[in-house]
């Protein structure tokens, strides 16, 4: 775990930035590239797959806000610094890449903490993406999201779009938003599920920041298993799901925390929730 308000070791601050809260407990990724709208580059793909992976093993860390500067989430991958080199690159290398890319997904679902994505203005492509792959999203009436990867001549399955995007607004407004590769404005994002509120541009990072801390002080291995069973249980009949919850929640109901709960209740106080 890295101090307040400095990069993670090994990661480089050009591409984002990295902070904490005083406790620790809530984690802030801030895509700092604010002069192009925060676009992605080979380097910081890498570098957010290798930091959410990392997020697993810290402990300390319940929550993850993740946002851009500048007013802006993030513009997707860098029209110069990856679609250009992309279109010079063999088979090979184009594989490696998109696997790349979709293993920072893969990282931030895998990611045991909750991760709220703190969207203003453009969330375009990977950025659009990005907000996508978080359990919570918060926008500003500004914020403007598309999944774009049409209008590059490539197909709406990118970075597990396919699979995710139906599963939080429906399979007809993914379909339309994959194909078209139209701008979905925050108020449709809102009615529509993608985006949980929003809030005006001046109160987001305060907003993401409550929230955050509101999870924080709740049950952090609970959460964990809410985050894994909710990707668990797409691919499985009724039967299986409960039976993978009942031993989920069985497990549970042996913790500290679970037991801390009931006393606080008995006790008619707020529980302290530690993690264990």
């Amino acid at each position: 775990m890295s101090e307040p308000g400095r990069p993670m070791a090994g990661l480089a601050p050009t591409h984002f930035a990295w902070s904490a809260t005083a406790d620790g407990r809530v984690a802030t990724i801030t895509l700092n590239r604010p002069e192009r709208k925060n676009p992605l580059t080979f380097e910081s793909y890498a570098e957010l797959r290798d930091t959410f992976r990392a997020l697993v093993h810290a402990t300390d860390v319940r929550v993850i806000i993740l946002t851009g500067a500048g007013g802006n989430f993030c513009s997707g991958g860098d029209v110069h610094e990856i679609i250009g080199p992309l279109t010079r690159m063999t088979s090979a290398e184009l594989l490696e890449f998109t696997r790349m890319t979709g293993a920072l997904v893969q990282a931030m679902r895998d990611c045991p903490q909750p991760i709220i994505a703190a969207v203003d203005g453009v969330a375009a492509g990977a950025g659009a993406i990005l907000a996508m792959a978080a359990d919570l999203r918060i926008a500003t009436a500004r914020a403007t999201t598309a999944f774009l990867f049409t209008r590059v001549g490539l197909a709406g399955c990118d970075m597990g779009a396919c699979a995710l995007l139906p599963r939080i607004i429906g399979l007809g407004r993914a379909s339309e938003l994959l194909y078209t590769g139209r701008s979905m404005s925050a108020e449709e994002g809102e009615r529509w599920g993608f985006y949980n509120a929003i809030v005006s541009p001046e109160v987001l990072q305060e907003e993401a920041m409550q929230r955050a801390r509101a999870l924080a002080d709740g049950p952090a291995a609970a959460h964990a298993v809410t985050k894994q069973m909710l990707g668990a249980e797409w691919n499985v009949g009724l039967e299986e799901a409960l039976e993978m919850e009942a031993q989920a929640q069985a497990r549970l109901m042996e913790t500290q925390d679970f037991h801390r709960a009931y006393e606080a209740f008995v006790a008619k106080r707020r529980p302290v929730f530690e993690g264990n």
